[in-house]
């Protein structure tokens, strides 16, 4: 079994270390032969953590040609503000880089386990690898994760086959025992919580057996829209063009939004570069205006936005699971 564990500026300790130390373990248990290596995308150099900058080294490159396991941790920062020390921003940073393309050829590669702890799913999820998936990460990262279209489901570990996610921070501790398991065995994996005095919780979630019932709830954007259709302000003008900014933590938006209306139904797309988007469950309130829409720049999300319109001008915001709320301003052009 072969274990590449990255690292990147701003990772989390615990989030690599923990899982390190399972597969070393597992390789004192096991007859097969088990290497467990820290690697980064730039190759052998020390890697600053985000837990007070401590330095660990990387001993060489992600090698791709090298079938097994590769595990993503997550970053530490801030999670009180947008500034450039917080979780959302550094994640972001990392796909920046080349760990990015890096992981990109990984998930299509089917002699390659992807596995993820903590924030590690984010970083999955921001360069738009997590579509469709089922996948879990730190409980405050949830509606993040929900917001590049990924599948959250709440449990501590979840295995969507070729990707296995795993929560907050010691849940690093569960993903590795269970990929010993997986790979090694159950013996192997219960003499290593027997070592390490720790027993995996919860139930690895998977896709499989019969599906629970589900209560039939509300959906908030219908509900929205049902109780609303009678609370339209007539004289609220906000159909033609509109030049918006909208400033994120990570970067600023330029989008064109064109609004109309006709026999009582609001439209609205949205372009963005080359880009051009619908603007999904429009809603008008009083004398603001609620929508959805994807956004692909400067990563994927969906978007949620809230806007109100004084003549010509239009403010607003937007919001997207963990990250902090985004401010939209603009103008009508036409």
């Amino acid at each position: 079994m072969n274990v590449q564990i990255v690292l990147f500026d701003g990772f989390d300790l615990l989030d690599a270390i923990a899982p390190y130390e399972v597969f070393t373990a597992a390789a004192m248990y096991s007859n097969e032969e088990v290497t467990v290596k820290l690697v980064s995308a730039e190759g052998q150099r020390k890697v600053t953590s985000g837990v007070n900058q401590l330095q660990v080294q990387a001993s060489g490159e992600l090698d791709l040609s090298s079938k097994g396991i590769i595990l993503v941790p997550g970053a530490s920062g801030s999670v009180h503000d947008n500034g450039p020390e917080s979780i959302p921003v550094k994640l972001q940073q990392v796909t920046e880089t080349e760990l990015s393309n890096l992981l990109n050829e990984a998930i299509k590669k089917p002699d390659i386990l992807l596995s993820t702890v903590c924030g590690g799913s984010l970083i999955l999820a921001m360069g738009g690898l997590l579509e469709d998936r089922h996948a879990i990460t730190h409980h405050m990262g949830i509606g993040l994760l929900q917001a590049t279209n990924a599948i959250p489901v709440h449990a501590r570990v979840v295995d969507d086959g070729d990707l296995i996610t795993g929560g907050g921070v010691t849940s690093g501790l569960d993903v590795a025992l269970y990929l010993v398991e997986r790979e090694l065995g159950p013996r192997i994996a219960h003499a290593v919580e027997q070592l390490f005095e720790y027993e995996r919780r919860g139930t690895v979630w998977k896709a499989e057996g019969n599906a629970p019932k589900e209560s039939k709830h509300e959906n908030p954007m219908e509900a929205t829209s049902s109780r609303s259709s009678n609370q339209t302000d007539k004289s609220f003008n906000f159909q033609g063009k509109w030049d918006t900014t909208i400033s994120t933590p990570i970067g600023h938006l330029s989008v064109l939004l064109d609004l109309s209306s006709e026999d009582g139904r609001i439209a609205g797309i949205a372009k963005q570069g080359g880009d051009i988007v619908t603007l999904n469950n429009i809603v008008q309130v009083g004398n603001q205006l609620k929508w959805s829409m994807k956004v692909k720049k400067p990563i994927r999300l969906s978007l949620k936005f809230i806007v109100s319109v004084d003549g010509n001008s239009m403010y607003g915001e937007a919001k997207a699971g963990m990250l902090p709320s985004s401010k939209l301003i603009g103008h009508r052009i036409s």
